[in-house]
């Protein structure tokens, strides 16, 4: 892997005829696996674009004491880096488990055309990585909520709405 989280070592191990979803979950095990050797977490994940580029991420939450740095947002940011765009229209996320939510989240703002994973959240969470209050969070009820209320605060309506009104006016925005 280069320093973009770009790798080719799967398209040259691969059959001629290329590889399969189970070639790039078995490398996002590894790169999991290796991982948590160099003091990061079990996960790994690639994301290969629409024209069979390759970029890989890790996670290094603890590592980089970064609550974000799962290892589908880091080849989401390699991709995005390396092929200098935002929308990874066409591209597959390949990753050794079951996303969660801002994973998932993150995979929709790229427009990630599909998502494959290895282990599923009862995995993970037999190994201690228990997500089930989030997805409780956004599936449950207010009852669920209440572990991080999100409140509205009441502003003047110009005031509300004045970066949307700014964005809305400015010719040479980029659209997303």
């Amino acid at each position: 892997m280069d320093s973009t989280g770009t790798t080719t070592s799967i398209a040259a191990d691969a059959a001629s005829t290329g590889p399969t979803p189970a070639d790039y979950l078995a490398r996002a095990v590894d790169l999991a696996t290796e991982n948590v050797r160099n003091q990061g977490g079990p996960f790994g994940a690639i994301v290969v674009s629409a024209d069979g580029r390759v970029f890989e991420g890790v996670n290094r939450v603890t590592a980089n004491l970064d609550p974000s740095a799962h290892a589908e947002v880091t080849a989401i940011r390699n991709a995005c880096q390396g092929l200098g765009t935002f929308d990874l229209s066409g591209a597959v996320l390949y990753t050794s488990c079951e996303p969660c939510p801002m994973c998932l989240a993150t995979s929709l703002w790229a427009r990630i055309e599909k998502v494959y994973f290895a282990a599923n959240r009862d995995d993970a969470a037999d190994a201690g990585f228990d997500d089930a209050v989030f997805y409780r969070y956004f599936e449950g009820g207010e009852d669920d909520r209440a572990i991080m209320p999100v409140v509205q605060e009441p502003l003047p309506p110009t005031q509300r709405v004045a970066a949307f009104t700014e964005w809305s006016r400015t010719a040479t925005r980029i659209d997303y």
